[in-house]
Parts: C-alpha cells; sequence; structure tokens
C-alpha cells in the first residue's frame, strides 16, 4: 500500500506524483466534471478511435482512453456514454486532410460520422486538421525512449489530445 510519500510512477516509468498529489488531482478533477464545460476529441481509425478530453477551462487536453471500433452505431452509442459520463459540451473530431489541404475519401468519411455524432448527442461537433497528430505522438514517444511495441495501445489516444490540445489553442480567448 502507498503512503502519501510513497513515489507514482507515469507512463513512461519515471517518478510523477505522490499519493498525496494524486488525492489533490483527484479532488479538482471531481471539481472540473460538475462545470461540464469539457471538450472531447477523437482520433477516429479504421480499428481504434483515440479519445481526449480537455479540463474544464478548455485549455489542457489529457488522453482518456482508446475505443475499439465495433459498428457505427456503438461507435457512436460509446461516445455518447462518454459524453454523458464526462459533461462534455463539445467534440472534435481529427479530419485527415490530404498534405495539400484537400478532402480524401477518408476525411469524407469523418464528415459523414462528425454529423451523425452531432445528430445523436445535440452538441457541437467540430472538425481539426489532424495532419501529423500520429507522427506527432510517436516523436513523443521516440524521445521518451517508449518502444514500439509498448506504445501502440497510447498511440491513438496521444493523438486525440495533440488533436484537442491544439484545437484548444487555437480558441483560447485572448
Amino acid at each position: 500500500m502507498r503512503g502519501p510519500t510513497m513515489p507514482v510512477r507515469n507512463l513512461f516509468g519515471r517518478v510523477a506524483l505522490t499519493a498525496l498529489h494524486l488525492f489533490v488531482l483527484e479532488s479538482a478533477m471531481a471539481a472540473m466534471i460538475i462545470c461540464g464545460v469539457r471538450a472531447l476529441s477523437l482520433d477516429i481509425g479504421q480499428k481504434r478511435i483515440g479519445i481526449a478530453i480537455s479540463d474544464s477551462q478548455q485549455s489542457i487536453a489529457q488522453p482518456l482512453k482508446l475505443y475499439k471500433r465495433g459498428s457505427l452505431a456503438q461507435d457512436i452509442d460509446e461516445v455518447k456514454r462518454i459524453v454523458q459520463e464526462h459533461d462534455v459540451s463539445r467534440i472534435v473530431c481529427g479530419l485527415p486532410k490530404n498534405l495539400d489541404g484537400s478532402i480524401g475519401k477518408k476525411a469524407e468519411e469523418i464528415v459523414e460520422f462528425a454529423k451523425k455524432l452531432g445528430e445523436k448527442t445535440n452538441l457541437p461537433v467540430d472538425l481539426w486538421d489532424e495532419r501529423f497528430s500520429t507522427d506527432e505522438a510517436h516523436r513523443i514517444f521516440d524521445m521518451h525512449e517508449y518502444n514500439q511495441k509498448k506504445r501502440k495501445p497510447y498511440i491513438d489516444m496521444m493523438a486525440a489530445q495533440i488533436i484537442l490540445q491544439g484545437f484548444l489553442d487555437a480558441h483560447k480567448e485572448r
């Protein structure tokens, strides 16, 4: 059992926070959830959806979970469940544009998914350019020398976090 001074290791095996810090963070996160102004980000792939969520001030994004895709209805139901559980007020879907900025077949599928998601959740759904988000996630893992095999479950969540953080930074109140 961990005491208040026992270290807690993060994703990369480094000491991150003490149990006392985690208690304070959990209390703060509970307060954030009550506010109901969080944004949710989706990095939608063929097999998985990486999901990230913002804090209540919509200034910091963090990875939330990885969802293995099922049917369209199952995917939307899972997102609706997360929206209700975390009091989300906005959804951001990564839009995989081509390098020249044009919309390809995959991007058109994401646009359709986003439209249906907006209809089913009654929330605004924004599309955000996700070019190079997965590459950036790989670079982050490379910096921390996290091997390829171990990073696979986290890469889509990290890409969703990068998408959401880019969206939040671009929409900050000045």
